[in-house]
């Protein structure tokens, strides 16, 4: 199994699927984290941040703006060991967030609030992992 992680969508046609529907109910986006060393602005301002200092601006910022598409950040923590399975290189976070529907988790990345905190976002990541999921405990 081959594992890219991005930053931003590169495959067109996953971006056209992301603006579809998507599945009735509440999704849950898992986040996988990688986070660079030292945290580079694409505008090219100077910064002692590392990397994960800066996406954490940005999750403080997420963490407000979420609640006005109704979603929630239910889970945040930092990958510690992998216990099953067999990867390159570990991610350094993972964060679970609850939308309503994939419309209001395209309509946040999508408003002026989530576009200025997200300079943060690219400035931390080393890339990522965005995974939908839907349903519960055995659902």
């Amino acid at each position: 199994m081959e594992v890219v992680n991005e930053v931003m969508p590169t495959d067109r046609q996953r971006f056209a699927e992301m603006m579809e529907p998507g599945p009735d109910g509440p999704i849950y986006m898992v986040n996988l984290l990688r986070f660079k060393a030292a945290a580079e602005y694409e505008d090219g301002r100077k910064t002692d941040l590392s990397g994960r200092a800066a996406y954490n601006l940005y999750g403080q910022a997420v963490s407000r703006i979420i609640q006005d598409y109704d979603g929630e950040i239910v889970f945040v923590g930092d990958v510690t060991f992998l216990s099953l399975g067999q990867v390159e290189d570990l991610w350094d976070e993972v964060a679970i967030a609850k939308y309503p529907n994939r419309g209001a988790l395209f309509a946040m990345s999508s408003s002026p609030e989530w576009q200025a905190a997200a300079v943060h976002r690219s400035a931390g990541l080393a890339g990522q992992l965005n995974i939908e999921t839907v349903g519960g405990f055995f659902s």
